[in-house]
């Protein structure tokens, strides 16, 4: 079965226009991973966030590597048409920005951070729904 894989990770073939959609966000988690991986400090300058303590951008490395993980799966799944995968994130991803929301409301995440994350994930699910939506209505 591994032997399968592995070309069609290296050239998708049938790919839903559902699972373009994960793959397409798994690419943007990736390209986020290493700029929380290795600028920390810019990336909160960017955000207008306080400046970081050491311990806070070792948090935010550590986070970058969550980040990075979390791509990988991204993108593999959505190249490989994991429509399953691509469930999954249906259910996952709306509740990102009212956790979000309730996480900046307790003062536990800026409102810089929390916005970046909710519309991302919020906007990446509303367009891999109506991917889904479409493919399900064409049968």
């Amino acid at each position: 079965m591994s032997r399968s894989l592995f070309p069609r990770l290296i050239h998708p073939v049938g790919q839903s226009r559902s699972a373009r959609t994960v793959e397409i966000f798994g690419w943007i988690l990736l390209v986020e991973a290493p700029l929380l991986l290795f600028a920390p400090h810019w990336v909160a300058a960017v955000l207008q966030l306080p400046e970081l303590s050491v311990q806070a951008a070792n948090y935010f490395r550590l986070v970058g590597l969550l980040v990075g993980g979390l791509g990988m799966l991204y993108v593999v799944s959505g190249r490989l048409d994991a429509e399953g995968f691509v469930f999954a994130s249906l259910l996952d991803r709306p509740l990102v920005p009212f956790i979000m929301a309730a996480l900046w409301y307790f003062g536990i995440v800026p409102g810089p951070l929390a916005l970046m994350f909710a519309i991302s994930d919020g906007a990446s699910f509303l367009w891999t729904l109506s991917a889904w939506r479409a493919e399900r209505a064409a049968g």
